[in-house]
């Protein structure tokens, strides 16, 4: 029944989605945008090419520092989704962290092309693009969720989520185009109950973490050590003094692995899994994967620049005897609405499992909502 459920759902998600089409004005204007500032900035008059908001740099003959000055520039231009470099060459490349190649009529010119984020200290952008339905996935949002039963304290819930993964450090791997990262990740979120008179807080979890990532292509992973611990609200506590629930101290420390690969037209694929090291209670089981699957238009709705968004995440916990909790959110991301960098996206929700609230997490929900996100 859940999966039937779920899949209506995504269904009608998709079919909200698929009204979107192409504006290539918003390429033009990236085009002439990016010539005039490579021109004004760099003195380079290169010229560039623009397909659904992704830049291709010819780089042949241009020195590695002002290689990275011009992707710096390009990257920070608004409504560009990624900027690849192209070079030519007469020989055959040795280098297999290529992610394409196109080969002319003379049989002897090729042209190379791999997705370049600026390096450093403090880069902007990410190797690993965030997990769009993972619902702990730390960044900024708001949401109301409708509850469609009872359950640990109300059917209308406010979440906000607080949090944010910074690299502090990217470097490329020796001469490749494959790229390293490190940095933190650190995430609150926290439940409201809507329907009390003063909107109390419920729970709120907190998560920190050490992370490195890697890309080669559109090959990525993500790898980290975490600590998560849940708290309950005053006022939740002082309505439940008379009843039979139980607080649970939760507390504890993992490491997970994440593996992406982004397929055309904008269909991504992820996996990973990962362990506890420490825990409280002592008899949380260790083990959970988990998986998804997420589309991001390479099209967009001409009015508003919105590019329409479908995504699911899976997790299994082997502390749920490996039972599904399935997240799935479908809507739009804004291409002009940003701040510092991070896309405004209004997403519905469907979710159905094993509460990702830590205080409750062995009661078992179902919930629809909207919500406010920003993302990169």
């Amino acid at each position: 029944m859940v999966y039937l459920r779920f899949t209506a759902v995504l269904a009608g998600m998709l079919a909200a989605t698929s009204f979107a089409y192409a504006a290539p004005s918003d390429d033009a204007y990236i085009a002439g945008y990016a010539a005039g500032s490579l021109k004004q900035n760099l003195k380079l008059e290169i010229p560039v090419t623009v397909k659904d908001g992704v830049i291709t740099l010819p780089v042949a003959g241009l020195e590695d520092a002002d290689r990275a000055k011009a992707v710096q520039l390009l990257w920070e231009i608004p409504g560009v989704n990624s900027v690849k470099t192209a070079e030519t060459t007469s020989d055959l490349p040795t280098d297999n962290t290529l992610t394409a190649v196109q080969v002319s009529d003379d049989g002897t010119t090729l042209v190379t092309e791999s997705v370049i984020l600026p390096t450093g200290l403090l880069p902007n952008g990410h190797l690993f693009k965030p997990l769009l339905a993972d619902t702990r996935w730390a960044h900024f949002s708001a949401a109301y969720r409708n509850y469609q039963s009872d359950n640990f304290d109300g059917r209308d819930i406010g979440s906000v989520s607080f949090g944010e993964t910074i690299p502090f450090y990217r470097s490329n791997f020796g001469k490749s185009t494959a790229q390293w990262e490190a940095g933190l990740q650190a995430g609150v979120f926290s439940d409201f109950n809507l329907g009390a008179s003063s909107s109390d807080l419920v729970n709120t979890d907190f998560i920190a973490a050490m992370y490195s990532s890697a890309r080669v292509g559109q090959f990525s992973a993500f790898g980290r050590i975490y600590h998560q611990s849940s708290h309950l609200g005053d006022e939740f506590l002082l309505r439940q003094a008379n009843s039979k629930f139980e607080r649970v101290n939760l507390s504890y420390e993992g490491a997970d692995l994440k593996l992406s690969y982004e397929l055309p037209y904008g269909v991504r694929l992820y996996g990973g899994g990962g362990g506890l090291f420490h825990r409280e209670p002592a008899d949380l089981k260790i083990w959970s994967a988990q998986y998804g699957i997420e589309f991001r238009s390479p099209w967009r709705i001409d009015f508003g620049s919105m590019r329409p968004i479908v995504a699911a995440d899976i997790k299994n916990y082997d502390e749920n005897n490996w039972s599904t909790d399935v997240s799935a959110r479908a809507g739009v991301e804004f291409e002009n609405l940003t701040v510092l960098g991070r896309k405004l996206q209004i997403l519905a929700e469907y979710y159905n499992g094993y509460t990702p609230s830590g205080q409750f997490y062995k009661d078992k929900v179902e919930y629809v909502g909207l919500g406010a996100h920003y993302h990169f």
